[in-house]
């Protein structure tokens, strides 16, 4: 496979003054020549999987909506090393993907193994939940063994359709993929109307399901705690209860509220084994005021907040 070109980023870079400088205007001007940036973003502009699996189309459009929001956020003023983290933060633009999803499957993979092997944080921006597999396949040509996690009203874990993946399934295809490096799933925030039992029994084959009626700050901590290897984090914006995000190609009753949610992707930043992240399922076509964009480029702000500790810790 010829390897993939990434776009560059479509995102204006925000117009302030100098004493009010914002994400935008801080990404990757304090990279070191020959150094690997502490993080790097990647867009997945893709939703094929989510056509597959019936959902609603427009989450290929969620990568530059989450960027436009991100872009416009401050780093917090409480926490000085974050402006100095973000500017060893580069946004590398997308993955140019075509109609194909599993070529750009692929060709994330390609795109983010050489980072997640340097020690980079990897956080992608999907794109529908399919983004996890390419992911996950990255992984597999570093040669690395990881855990997975999902932050999900749904287990992801379907079989294939006519034998090929969709964005109901990415878990069941890491775990059953023959290099054998998914060595745990973990999913949080599961619906007890949106789960068969045939894949709950799968889940804890496999690992543990969490549903979203016994998610505390506790058992957050206690999640990532139990973390053994390296591991990859999942967050799904169905998840959230459909009043805080309604922009989600499958939208959830009696969701999660944000205090949980941005608590799990701080969390996440903050664990050294977390290697990877992806942001998913955000559509902007049933947004509402941006409301979800804004809370998706949050989720990416509280991730990148949390790596802070890790690297102040180096």
């Amino acid at each position: 496979m010829d390897r993939p070109v990434l776009t560059a980023p479509n995102t204006p870079m925000p117009s302030v003054a100098a004493d009010d400088p914002r994400v935008g205007n801080l990404l990757g001007t304090a990279v070191e020549p020959g150094q690997p940036p502490a993080i790097v973003l990647i867009g997945f502009p893709v939703d094929e999987g989510v056509r597959r699996n019936g959902g609603r189309i427009g989450a290929a459009e969620g990568p530059a909506a989450i960027r436009q929001a991100f872009y416009r956020l401050t780093p917090d003023p409480a926490v000085p090393a974050m402006s100095e983290l973000l500017r060893r933060t580069v946004d590398l633009g997308d993955v140019a993907a075509g109609e194909n999803l599993e070529a750009a499957q692929e060709a994330l993979a390609e795109a983010t193994a050489p980072h997640l092997a340097a020690g980079s944080l990897v956080i992608v921006l999907g794109g529908g939940h399919e983004t996890a597999f390419g992911h996950f396949l990255g992984a597999v040509r570093a040669g690395i063994e990881v855990e997975l996690l999902n932050w999900d009203a749904h287990a992801d874990v379907r079989p294939l359709r006519d034998g090929l993946g969709h964005s109901g399934s990415p878990f069941r295809q890491a775990l059953e993929h023959p290099s054998g490096l998914a060595r745990r799933y973990t999913v949080a925030g599961l619906q007890p109307q949106s789960i068969a039992a045939a894949h709950l029994d799968y889940v804890r084959a496999h690992g543990r399901a969490v549903f979203a009626s016994a998610l505390t700050s506790t058992v957050v901590t206690e999640i990532y705690a139990l973390l053994q290897h390296r591991a990859l984090a999942s967050f799904d914006l169905d998840a959230l209860d459909q009043s805080l995000a309604p922009g989600v190609s499958a939208p959830a009753s009696n969701g999660l509220g944000t205090s949980l949610w941005l608590d799990a992707a701080e969390r996440a930043g903050a664990n050294p084994n977390v290697i990877g992240c992806e942001i998913v399922e955000l559509n902007p076509r049933f947004d509402r005021d941006d409301q979800t964009a804004r809370l998706a480029a949050l989720t990416v702000w509280r991730v990148i907040r949390g790596r802070t500790m890790v690297v102040a810790s180096r």
